[in-house]
C-alpha cells in the first residue's frame, strides 16, 4: 500500500513463519469480513503456514466459509476488559496453555489499538508478535508495532501492517461466496420465487446500536419512495430484528416484503445479489454489499465513515445522517439506480 511512510521490517528474512496466530476477538460480521483481505494477504504470502484465527464463536460459520485462508478457530474465553464477551478468567489458564503448545513463529494482534490486546497478544508466548499501539501506550515492538491510527480504514490498517512485516498484499477488496446450496436454500422461502421475477431493493433498518439507526419513518419514506419508482421493497434484518421490520412496513404506504428472520447469512447474500440496490445503516449487511459489489447507500447516525465505510464510493454511496436529509438519500439511490440500468425518478 503506498500510503505508509514508515520503512518496511522484513523480520523474516531466513525463514518464513510456519505457524500464524491472528487475534481478532470481535464476534460482528463486518469485524471479520474487514480483516478478509489480510487473511487472504497471509495465505498468499505463507501458503504452507497453519493460520490460527484467536476469535469468538459468532465467527465459526464464516471460518468454515473462509477455510481456504484459516486453517482453525481457538475460541476466546474473553480477557477484562474486552466488551465483546464477558472474561472466562477460569478458562483463561489452560486457554494460554494451549496456546503455548502450538509455539506460533508469529501472532498478529488484529483487534484494537492494544491497551489491552497488545499485552493478551504477547501472553500467547510466541516467537514474533505484531500489532499496533498508541503513542505513549505499552509498545512491545517498535520493529513489528505500528502507531494505530484511529481514523483508518479498518481494511487498510491491517495491511498496512502486513505491508510493513514485509508481506505483499493482495488487494482491498471484500469477498463473500455465495455457493449454489444458498441459492437453493433461498428459493425455498415462501414469496422468493415471485419476488425474482422483478427487479427490487432491499431495505436494512437494523443495527447493533440503537444509536446507529435510521428512524423507522425514514426508512418508510425511503421505501415508499422506491417503491413509487417501481421497484418492490423487501425489508431485511435478523429475527430479532423482525419486529423493527414490521414497524417500518407499517409505517410504509406502499407494501413491502418482510424477510428479516427468514434468512441465514448465506441466503441474505445470495438475496442481496439478486437486488438492485441496498439502503442500510453502517452494520454488517454494509460490509455483505461491499464483498458482493452490490450498489448501496450506507447511512452513518454514530458511527466513523472514515473507519467504516465501503472503499469504493462509486458503488457505494456514504450519507451522514447528522447532514443529510431524505433528499440526499433518495438522490444517492437514483444515481446508483441509474448507472445500473434501472430508471428512478429524481
Amino acid at each position: 500500500m503506498s500510503g505508509n511512510s514508515m520503512a518496511r521490517a522484513p523480520v523474516f528474512r531466513e525463514k518464513l513463519p510456519e505457524r500464524v496466530a491472528v487475534l481478532r476477538a470481535v464476534g460482528g460480521l463486518g469485524d471479520f469480513l474487514c480483516v478478509v483481505p489480510a487473511l487472504r494477504s497471509l495465505r498468499a504470502a505463507l501458503p504452507q503456514a497453519t493460520l490460527t484465527l484467536i476469535g469468538l464463536p459468532a465467527v465459526k460459520p464464516l471460518v468454515q466459509r473462509f477455510s481456504h485462508y484459516i486453517d482453525e478457530l481457538v475460541e476466546f474465553p474473553g480477557f477484562p476488559g474486552l466488551p465483546e464477551q464477558s472474561s472466562q478468567l477460569e478458562e483463561f489458564p489452560a486457554f494460554l496453555e494451549a496456546m503455548h503448545q502450538r509455539q506460533f513463529d508469529l501472532a498478529i494482534q488484529m483487534h484494537g489499538s492494544g491497551i489491552i490486546t497488545n499485552p493478551l497478544t504477547m501472553l500467547l508466548n510466541a516467537s514474533v508478535t505484531a500489532g499496533f499501539y498508541l503513542p505513549n501506550q505499552y509498545c512491545p515492538d517498535r520493529q513489528t508495532f505500528l502507531p494505530y491510527q484511529p481514523e483508518e480504514s479498518e481494511v487498510r490498517r491491517y495491511l498496512r501492517l502486513l505491508e510493513f512485516l514485509g508481506f505483499p498484499t493482495r488487494g482491498e477488496a471484500l469477498e463473500f461466496t455465495v455457493q449454489a446450496e444458498d441459492w437453493q436454500a433461498l428459493r425455498q422461502i415462501p414469496g422468493v420465487q415471485s419476488l425474482f421475477q422483478r427487479d427490487f431493493v432491499c431495505l436494512h433498518p437494523g443495527a447493533s446500536l440503537a444509536t446507529k439507526r435510521w428512524s423507522v419513518q425514514q426508512f418508510a419514506q425511503v421505501g415508499d419512495s422506491l417503491a413509487g419508482w417501481g421497484l418492490p421493497v423487501v425489508l431485511t434484518g435478523n429475527a430479532a430484528e423482525r419486529e423493527l421490520t414490521q414497524a417500518v412496513a407499517i409505517a410504509m404506504q406502499a407494501p413491502s416484503y418482510n424477510l428479516a428472520g427468514c434468512t441465514s447469512l448465506p441466503t441474505l447474500a445470495a438475496l442481496l445479489l439478486r437486488s438492485r440496490l441496498l439502503v442500510c445503516n453502517d452494520t454488517g449487511v454494509s460490509h455483505l454489499a461491499a464483498a458482493l459489489q452490490v450498489p448501496s447507500v450506507v447511512l452513518f447516525s454514530n458511527s466513523d465513515p472514515q473507519r467504516w465505510a465501503p472503499l469504493d464510493r462509486q458503488r457505494h454511496r456514504v450519507v451522514e445522517t447528522a447532514n443529510s436529509t431524505l433528499v440526499t438519500v433518495l438522490t444517492q439511490a437514483s444515481e446508483l439506480l441509474q448507472r445500473g440500468g434501472v430508471y428512478a425518478a429524481s
